[in-house]
């Protein structure tokens, strides 16, 4: 065979199961030895949405989605997905051909170097010069991108080393999913001594819970030792909203710590949380607040993170031996105290909604009235990402995806699109501003073309919420933040797809229903008021 058809069998060792992208002249043999894999591709209509899928199915399934281009615009187009993927933590592997070797030293049509180019955007990443080097470095780019923190990485093919004929009997590498080490005896001690002594602890947990599967040890932890858990926006589903310990999001407001109780607690215990969620520069301005971290990997280096403590290793064991070590639960007074003032800040703004206006606290509210518990919800980056980080109530795991890494505006539709490919049995929903929708709104025809059965809600309000506010609350007035829209449901009519719009907002629960019947994908107009955006009102 040859190494396009070889790196397609490697590929398959991996359990690929998808692969999204756009061909182009230079991965020809590429393409061809996918059509003969039990890979299936999905031809999308933009590189940028291709990557941003491979984000989000590797998100949701932790195995790295793949992604692939041709040389030149193909793979520049491939990268606000590829670097999403690596600031958000999502395995991801993307392939991109390139010019034959003979022609790379030099000035040449269509060539860039893509090595070069993705090198601050990816983990590792590698040109193929041989056939021979395929096994070692597709498994090493899948080895790297799920392995905590997990990431992007990226194989380059030439198009002449695409062609060439392997010169032996090669064969893929044997695949072992990566186990992260048991903590040490000294750590745990040390951190079980820490938090028996405080009197006020709080748990920060990050995404790193999630991915990790600790969530439901989280939960033990929480309500078997009384101490109260607040989650990052990519922590959201880590804990339970219904459970007594659950102090819900943090990270929408700039004192949203405060509210949470982060300043009367005496010892923040940090599980599975990464400075890209939340800058502890935020939560821990002056950096004296005493820190217990439990992680896969060690701390990252700030002078606002300086944990006392680093037990280091798989978390879910971590915090179980914490809790067996640490014995008798504390009285949680305080931490139902704590609770029933978020949730009372949370229900008298949801009370406070006008019943001739849209507010975005309404629709994230109803949205968990409407969705079941295993429903899952995609959302965009705009203003609606805060309002949705704090009033969309979760009750498990993997139930929400956020990309508040790089937040990268356009990955709510593509990546509604890879969830429902990845299980065609589960609802799924996406909410976008009409700003980031219309940047990847023509991955509509690949919804239907794919039949992705996606409910994807555009709130309209016709500018880009959040800079807009900020600029208000700055200056006063606002500049380049405001644009028209086409008809969003005669959009979707363009595309061969339904469009539903609410019309008042008594009509909200009973379309989005209606739009969850559907067969198909369906765009649901949503217009929104965001007057009482958080920007507008500074400190509250």
């Amino acid at each position: 065979m040859n190494t396009a058809a070889f790196l397609v069998s490697c590929l398959e060792n991996e359990r690929v199961r998808f692969a999204f992208g756009i061909p182009g002249e230079e991965n020809l043999e590429l393409m061809d030895s996918l059509r003969d894999s039990s890979i299936r591709f999905v031809l999308t209509r933009h590189e940028e949405a291709a990557a941003f899928m491979a984000d989000v199915l590797g998100r949701l399934t932790t195995h790295a989605g793949v992604c692939l281009a041709t040389l030149g615009p193909g793979a520049t187009n491939l990268v606000t997905g590829v670097a999403d993927a690596f600031l958000d933590r999502a395995p991801l592997v993307a392939i991109t051909a390139q010019a034959n070797l003979s022609r790379v030293h030099r000035e040449s049509h269509q060539f860039v170097d893509i090595l070069r180019l993705f090198a601050p955007i990816t983990k590792w990443n590698a040109r193929v010069e041989s056939p021979d080097t395929v096994p070692e470095i597709v498994r090493k780019a899948f080895k790297l991108a799920e392995a905590e923190k997990p990431g992007s990485t990226h194989i380059e093919l030439p198009e002449d080393i695409a062609e060439e004929e392997t010169s032996t009997n090669p064969k893929p590498l044997p695949v072992e999913r990566i186990r992260n080490p048991s903590p040490d005896h000294t750590s745990l001690e040390r951190a079980a001594a820490v938090i028996r002594k405080a009197d006020r602890p709080v748990v920060l947990a990050g995404a790193g819970v999630i991915r990790s599967g600790a969530s439901d040890e989280l939960l033990r932890f929480a309500e078997g030792l009384g101490i109260p858990v607040a989650h990052t926006f990519m922590g959201k589903g880590s804990m339970p909203w219904t459970s007594p310990m659950s102090l819900l999001t943090i990270g929408v407001l700039p004192g949203d710590y405060d509210l949470a109780g982060f300043n009367e607690s005496d010892l923040v215990i940090c599980v599975g949380f990464d400075f890209v969620e939340y800058d502890p520069r935020s939560w821990n301005p002056r950096g004296d607040r005493r820190i217990v971290h439990v992680d896969s990997l060690p701390a990252e280096i700030s002078v606002h993170y300086v944990p006392e403590v680093e037990v280091t290793g798989e978390i879910a064991e971590s915090l179980r031996l914490l809790r067996e070590r640490i014995g008798k639960p504390r009285e949680s007074a305080w931490a139902q105290r704590t609770r029933e003032k978020i949730l009372k800040r949370l229900q008298s703004d949801v009370d406070a909604r006008a019943e001739d206006r849209l507010k975005p606290q309404r629709i994230m509210w109803e949205l968990r009235d409407v969705l079941a518990p295993d429903d899952l919800l995609i959302s965009d980056v705009g203003a609606h990402k805060l309002w949705l980080g704090r009033f969309f109530r979760t009750v498990k795991p993997n139930t929400v995806v956020i990309s508040n890494g790089l937040s990268a505006m356009g990955i709510a539709l593509p990546g509604g699109i890879a969830a429902k490919l990845a299980d065609p049995d589960r609802r799924v929903v996406t909410v976008s501003g009409d700003g980031g929708f219309l940047m990847s709104v023509h991955e509509l025809e690949t919804a239907k073309r794919e039949k992705t059965a996606t409910v994807n809600l555009v709130l309209r309000d016709g500018g880009l919420g959040s800079i807009r506010w900020k600029q208000m609350a700055r200056f006063g007035r606002t500049e380049g933040t405001e644009f028209g829209n086409p008809d969003l449901v005669a959009l979707a009519a363009a595309f061969g797809i339904r469009g539903l719009r609410v019309e008042r907002p008594s009509d909200l629960n009973s379309v989005v229903t209606e739009a969850l019947e559907s067969t198909g994908p369906i765009v649901v107009d949503v217009p929104v008021d965001y007057g009482d955006n958080p920007f507008l009102a500074p400190g509250t």
